[in-house]
């Protein structure tokens, strides 16, 4: 018998000291292997396994089964390598299953011009220092969320030495750690973050991020959904708009304009092609659409003898 829940710890504890994981992914390895503990009988065993695999895909969508089994098996291999268990029960169980292809949501380009001219009509418009400062914030995070395509966790955890903006580099810090360089050359994007610099700069050097809330704390990515709630709403247009649409957009833009597929990777920080992908299937949609639409043979009508 395994005191499960004693182990769960030990394996959270080794994943934030040995493997320094982030808040996010502790936190879902956290929800996951305590609704595991709350199905198991600490036997631990491969028939176990597979039923409580079963009512996964009865509960949840495949996407979070796909999570839910990845965090089981993660553990399996900590219990392992600590000698907690002599055989991996996932050596025989076949957890592969097929995922629907979900497209990811995109902004159309027009209503991205809307949110940024509204941002900056709204500066123009601004008659108090408050509001000149949040209207500059406000127009750096959506000019950074397009130019970049970075996860809005990774603006938000942006610091000072991570925007160069005298090279036009950002040095971004994404899933496991990984680290890459996104260069920016609109100038436009340049002056927004340029002017965002000079207003907040000893906030920025006090609160040790680049992007800075009213409270001279670190922007949350909550605050980011509110922003661009604020100007989605200012746009009159009726659509949801979430900080990663603007990274799905960036994508599939890029996609359109006959970037190839593996520098949208390296943008993107995928560590597998297979996952930048998705953004062909989206091209994809898009062309079907078009040429159904919009090709000159529906205005052909052949009058046939």
């Amino acid at each position: 018998m395994i005191n499960l829940n004693l182990q769960i710890e030990r394996f959270l504890n080794y994943c934030m000291s040995r493997k320094a994981l982030n808040e996010k992914t502790i936190k879902a390895y956290r929800i996951d292997l305590r609704q595991f503990s709350e199905y198991t009988d600490n036997t631990f065993s491969k028939e176990m396994i597979c039923r409580y695999i079963d009512i996964l895909h009865e509960r949840f969508k495949p996407k979070t089964v796909k999570r839910k089994i990845a965090s089981i098996k993660a553990f399996t291999h900590y219990l392992l390598i600590e000698d907690v268990i002599e055989i991996n029960p996932f050596n025989k169980i076949d957890v592969s299953f097929q995922e629907p292809t979900i497209l990811p949501k995109t902004i159309p380009l027009n209503i991205i011009n809307s949110l940024l001219t509204c941002a900056y009509n709204s500066f123009s418009q601004a008659e108090t220092d408050y509001q000149k400062r949040c209207t500059t914030r406000d127009i750096a995070i959506l000019e950074i969320l397009f130019a970049t395509g970075a996860r809005v966790s990774e603006i938000c955890n942006l610091t000072p030495t991570s925007v160069d903006l005298t090279n036009h580099t950002i040095k971004i810090f994404g899933k496991g750690s990984k680290e890459r360089m996104i260069q920016i050359e609109n100038t436009d994007v340049l002056r927004a973050l340029q002017s965002y610099y000079d207003l907040f700069q000893e906030d920025i050097k006090t609160c040790g991020f680049f992007f800075v809330n009213k409270l001279h704390h670190r922007l949350t990515e909550q605050s980011v959904r509110e922003i661009i709630r604020k100007y989605t709403a200012m746009t009159g247009y009726d659509i949801h708009i979430t900080p990663h649409m603007f990274r799905h957009s960036f994508a599939t833009l890029l996609l359109d304009e006959d970037v190839d597929i593996r520098y949208i990777q390296k943008l993107l920080g995928h560590s597998s092609i297979t996952t930048t992908q998705i953004y062909t299937h989206v091209a994809m949609a898009k062309q079907k659409e078009i040429l159904s639409v919009k090709h000159p043979r529906n205005k052909i009508r052949v009058n046939a003898k």
